[in-house]
């Protein structure tokens, strides 16, 4: 009678950092970081506890991480729409609102805007995470200034325009169809609230 095989121990798959990553993303994305427990994470990402602490660190070291992916991700698709050569300032908000509105409904992630949606109720614990949503969230406001600003010298915004009021509005405006987006509303839904928002601005940007 023959003795049986030894099975060998072997390695360990060796993780895909950047699938982890991604998968983490979409768990925070759609429960925020409160909502997301460890065994969330390590169950989504399939890995081990040594192996999640060998890869990010900390929940709030990988919460961070995700939500740079999340940024780094967005950041093109903005930018193509706000900054796309040889169109006005009002044709490239209203690109970049077409984009969110087909962004924010993707059936295939969670809905809405990471960045929008997390960060904003989160104890004193967290005071570091909620300044750092804060902080991302300005830097679009700066962004859409800066777009206004290039309309202003390229002839097709009026120069006496409030810069920084218009760009509070738009920034408040995509913030809110990230509200709507989260709660049901369809694509042709946030597409005309963003051109409502964009027809009744005081001042409008010119056409």
């Amino acid at each position: 009678m023959s003795e049986p095989q030894k099975r060998g121990r072997g390695r360990p798959p060796k993780l895909d950092r950047q699938a982890a990553l991604r998968d983490a993303m979409t768990l925070f994305w759609e429960n925020g970081y409160e909502g997301t427990t460890f065994d969330d994470l390590i169950g989504k990402m399939s890995i081990s506890p040594s192996s999640f602490y060998n890869a990010f660190g900390s929940k709030e070291r990988l919460y961070r991480e995700a939500t740079e992916c999340f940024v780094e991700g967005s950041r093109k698709w903005i930018f193509d729409s706000l900054f796309q050569e040889g169109v006005t300032a009002r044709t490239a908000f209203s690109n970049l609102f077409e984009a969110v509105a087909t962004q924010f409904t993707n059936p295939d992630m969670p809905r809405g805007c990471m960045v929008s949606l997390s960060g904003t109720h989160q104890g004193s614990s967290l005071t570091s995470l909620r300044e750092m949503m804060v902080d991302i969230r300005a830097g679009t406001e700066t962004y859409f200034a800066e777009r206004i600003r290039k309309g202003i010298s390229e002839g097709d915004v009026p120069a006496d325009v409030d810069v920084d009021g218009h760009a509070a509005f738009l920034n408040t405006l995509l913030r809110g169809l990230a509200v709507q987006a989260r709660d049901g509303a369809s694509r042709e839904k946030l597409a005309r609230i963003a051109k409502a928002g964009l027809d009744g601005m005081p001042g409008r940007l010119s056409a």
